[in-house]
């Protein structure tokens, strides 16, 4: 069978499974503001080039190259998104002063990978430049742009370990759709990849994350209300973003560190709000007294510990941290965000699974910004040790920034890429 042959038997089953899921899509809250037109395509027009950005996190990846692309000539450009989510960043950050007067951009909706709908969108379109961030890896996209030769990359490109698992049973399918050129977040990314595109081009670059990272302070008004509940009389522990799957090791956690160092408040904010309930039930079980957050009104002057019941308070929270633990991490979880509370000062300890944010690269941990230990135990003691001997918060924070400041640059090497591959499929 041809490779063509083989791809148009694939897309022929592929439509049959969208015809199937489409009624059910057209159901999820978070689709149904645009899809009406994501399936179709006559709302999309001429551009040079297309990026796609699927949802809030793309689309704040999609921001920072457009702020920083410096086209030679004049160019259009198209961005879509699935979600209104993404299409409200988008439309709130790409303004007229924030991009360059050679740039005439438009937003619009993404269409579904339907085959006959992302055929006529690519006919609409006809772009010249691709960009996919992520992972975004469409295969009727992919193959009716390689049919038009448009020039495709992903950039800030990252590759979950479950994904990589899926994706890799289908690798007959992907090594015939291959992209020109794949920027990945970390040495594992680009691996990952390589394995399923082998004949593309793959680089490694720094995280457009990096260039969108917040380092100054926390919100001012919940920071004075946290104050009021942390009045720096006792050393605080927060155990942040725990995972269900975790919740037994954290109970032991606690009543090791609680044992071994009783003079200090303890702050558990579960990942999910949903989970508030059943660490109720874990304390009352476990005989271990505990307050909810949103009955706190006096300062927290004894030894105590608060189960976190209110949402958006924690990275003001990593403000009064002597240590946190940031959850995600001693299950194959993917991790949760430990730069938010290295930033801010706190000595932050991590799990060691933390595959979302391989990213991030391991000097981090080389130079002991954020601590990573293998499991709870290992945990518990270092919680104890920084207890007993607390660090320099101010110094530690100033460390933490200096890294993310030297791990910027990752937007102006993809912006230069693009320019290439604008020039490239220019001069073919």
């Amino acid at each position: 069978m041809t490779k063509n042959a083989f791809i148009l038997n694939f897309l022929k089953l592929y439509n049959m499974l969208w015809v199937l899921l489409l009624p059910l899509l057209k159901k999820n809250s978070r689709l149904k503001h645009g899809f009406e037109k994501q399936i179709k395509a006559d709302h999309l027009s001429r551009a040079d080039i297309w990026i796609q950005a699927a949802s809030a996190g793309e689309a704040y990846l999609a921001c920072e190259l457009i702020k920083t692309l410096i086209p030679k000539t004049p160019i259009r450009i198209l961005i879509t998104t699935i979600t209104i989510q993404g299409r409200e960043i988008l439309t709130a950050n790409l303004t007229q002063n924030t991009v360059h007067n050679n740039i005439n951009l438009k937003i619009e909706w993404f269409p579904f990978d339907i085959p006959k709908t992302i055929q006529r969108a690519v006919q609409n379109i006809q772009p010249q430049v691709m960009i996919l961030l992520e992972t975004e890896i469409w295969p009727a996209l992919l193959f009716y742009l390689k049919q038009k030769k448009t020039k495709i990359a992903i950039i800030n490109a990252r590759l979950s370990k479950g994904s990589f698992n899926l994706y890799r049973r289908t690798r007959m399918l992907w090594k015939h759709l291959s992209p020109d050129l794949i920027c990945a977040t970390s040495i594992r990314d680009a691996n990952r990849y390589r394995q399923l595109f082998g004949s593309t081009t793959i680089q490694t670059m720094s995280n457009i994350k990096f260039e969108t990272m917040k380092t100054d302070s926390t919100d001012k008004y919940i920071h004075k209300n946290l104050t009021q509940i942390f009045p720096g009389t006792l050393p605080v522990t927060i155990l942040a973003s725990v995972r269900r799957q975790e919740e037994k090791e954290l109970i032991l956690l606690i009543k090791r560190i609680k044992e071994q160092f009783p003079n200090q408040v303890i702050a558990l904010f579960p990942r999910h709000m949903h989970r508030v309930k059943a660490w109720e039930k874990h304390f009352s079980n476990h005989k271990l007294q505990f307050d909810l957050r949103s009955r706190i009104s006096t300062p927290a002057t004894h030894p105590s510990i608060i189960l976190w019941d209110r949402f958006v308070e924690l990275k003001s929270a990593y403000a009064h941290a002597s240590v946190g633990f940031v959850g995600g991490s001693l299950k194959p979880l993917g991790g949760q965000n430990f730069l938010e509370p290295a930033i801010l000062g706190s000595t932050t300890i991590t799990g060691p699974y933390n595959d979302d944010f391989a990213w991030v690269g391991k000097e981090i941990y080389d130079q002991k910004i954020v601590i990573k230990k293998k499991n709870w135990q290992t945990v518990a003691d270092t919680i104890i040790e920084v207890l007993k001997r607390p660090c320099d918060r101010t110094k530690r924070a100033k460390q933490a920034r200096e890294y993310i400041q030297s791990c910027k640059g990752g937007t102006q090497k993809a912006c230069d890429n693009i320019n290439n591959l604008l020039v490239c499929s220019s001069n073919e």
